[in-house]
This record gives structure tokens, sequence and C-alpha cells, in this order.
């Protein structure tokens, strides 16, 4: 079995209906859920000018491949509504990023794990150390409450519910 760290988030549409509907989907298509943090609410990183959006990281443990477990998620992002374009950080009905699948370094054109962004990212560091604090990042080799300590983004991060 495979772990998996994913970060969800949406800002278009009921965005916490999204996101436990994109939970399901991943439990049906994926694997086992074993761990979800609580929804954040944040501001638009890169493009500010759109609704604030509900994040929440989650734990899979998978018997997909790491390109599998991409497909899956493009096709689940596409069934909740999301259209992609060339423009970056836009508003979505649904985003899935995969953040490390155990603890491989992947680059490929189209995959690219670790995130490349995570560490600089509070929107991604805060729910994901709700479930992985001490994960170690396999590139960086710092802990997530390492690398959120030492982040230095100022997006306010707040806890939906």
């Amino acid at each position: 079995m495979n772990s998996a760290y994913l970060i969800l988030g949406s800002n278009i549409g009921n965005s916490l209906e999204i996101l436990q509907s994109a939970v399901k989907s991943i439990e049906a298509e994926i694997g086992i859920v074993a761990a979800k943090s609580n929804f954040y609410f944040t501001k638009a990183w890169g493009n500010t000018n759109q609704p604030d959006f509900i994040n929440q990281a989650i734990h899979v443990e998978t018997n997909l491949s790491p390109q599998e477990l991409l497909e899956k998620i493009l096709a689940i992002e596409k069934k909740a509504g999301r259209t992609r374009t060339e423009i970056k950080w836009e508003q979505r009905t649904l985003d899935i990023d995969i953040l490390f699948y155990n603890d491989l370094i992947i680059a490929q054109p189209n995959l690219i794990i670790p995130h490349p962004f995570l560490q600089e990212r509070n929107f991604v560091l805060t729910p994901l150390l709700e479930i992985a604090k001490d994960f170690i990042h396999p590139v960086l080799k710092k802990t997530i409450l390492q690398l959120s300590e030492e982040c230095k983004d100022t997006l306010e991060v707040k806890k939906a519910f």
C-alpha cells in the first residue's frame, strides 16, 4: 500500500459540499482516506482578485501508481466541474494537488512530487500540520512542522468550523 498526501481546494459553488464529495470520490476511486484535516478558509494565493478558498489536506492509502493517482484526481476534478486553462491561480470548483507520494521524488512533465511550492504556502502547510506534522519532506529533509515554522507566507489561514 502506498501513502499519498493531497491538498484539496475550492472557491466556486458550494465549496464545502464539493470538497466533501471529492473525498467520497477519492475513497471510492483511489483508496482509503486514513486522515483528514479540518477545513480552512484562505484568501486566494497568487491571483487575489477572486473568492476565498476552502482547503483540506488528506492522507490516502492507495494501490495506484503516482501516474494513475494523477489520472484519477484529474477525473474527479473534471466531474466536479473543473475546467483547466493556461491561466495560473484562477478560481475553480475543485483543485486537488499531490503533495507527497511515499517518499518518492518525481520530476516528469505532467507530474512533480513533492509539490514544488508546498513549503511556501500556509494554506497547504497549516492543514497538513494536523495530519502529518512529523512527515519528512524527501527533498528538503525537514518535517512539515519545521517547514511551517520557517514559512514566510503571510496569508492568513483560518479554521472554517
